[in-house]
């Protein structure tokens, strides 16, 4: 098992942030696991206690300090670092994995297949893609649209925890196995994590973060293959409608 380096994180976070290593954090060996048939878990939110500012630490300081980023492999093939988009103070705020093909090429998330039906599953809820914010756990697609490597999450989720700081939403809908997983630090499969709500593991020692729940779904992308699970993501999503108090639209016959 590889052995938490605080050294890892202290480089991407900002300046007035700290960090505390409470435990040895589990996690995957990087090299064998790259061929793992279980996902990586490459960080624990859970034994980090995060210090941040909120009052200054704004989208844009995290993208500016994100810049154009060079940390890891995946920048070398990229046409675009895809940061995320939707309104900064989102009560919803959906997390995949990585940018698909399309996103890549003009930067933005979630314009692809996969998100266009995203899209749709957001307007079923009554809302607007602008109501919502939308990211991923890296900002750079993989090649050949291959799950990202542990070391690969490792240097990009520090800038997803600091969106998630700053946007403060109510709940958190993970969409696939990798975003699901990482997020809640589980090896559990996606099929027993959907349909309940998860706690999302504190990230600051203020008591704002250990109120936002986490409800994981499958993938869009899984469900362009897999039509009949639209059903189970429906109900998911019926669920955090209901949990924000949103009165879900009439459908029409």
């Amino acid at each position: 098992m590889a052995q938490f380096n605080p050294l890892l994180w202290l480089g991407f976070l900002p300046a007035r942030s700290t960090l505390m290593a409470k435990s040895r954090i589990l996690t995957p060996d990087l090299e064998s696991s790259e061929n793992s048939a279980k996902s990586p878990i490459p960080t624990a939110p859970s034994v980090l206690e995060m210090s941040i500012d909120s009052s200054t630490e704004t989208l844009q300081t995290v993208q500016q300090d994100l810049g154009d980023c060079r940390r890891c492999s995946l920048c070398e093939k990229r046409n675009h670092l895809v940061f995320g988009e939707g309104n900064p103070k989102a009560r919803l705020l959906f997390i995949g994995e990585a940018p698909e093909e399309e996103d890549d090429i003009q930067g933005r998330p979630w314009i692809g297949k996969a998100g266009q039906l995203l899209d749709r599953m957001i307007e079923a809820m009554g809302l607007r893609r602008d109501d919502v914010y939308l990211s991923t756990l890296v900002k750079c697609r993989p090649s050949e649209s291959q799950i990202p490597k542990p070391d690969q999450i490792i240097q990009c989720i520090p800038f997803l925890l600091r969106q998630i700081e700053s946007i403060q939403p109510e709940i958190i809908v993970t969409l696939g196995k990798t975003a699901s997983q990482t997020l809640l630090q589980t090896e559990v499969e996606i099929t027993q994590l959907r349909g309940q709500f998860h706690r999302f593991p504190t990230l600051s020692s203020a008591t704002r973060t250990q109120s936002i729940q986490v409800m994981p779904t499958f993938h869009p992308g899984y469900l362009l293959r897999n039509p009949a699970a639209k059903k189970e993501v429906w109900l998911d999503l019926q669920q955090v409608a209901h949990a924000l108090g949103i009165e879900l639209p009439k459908r029409k016959h």
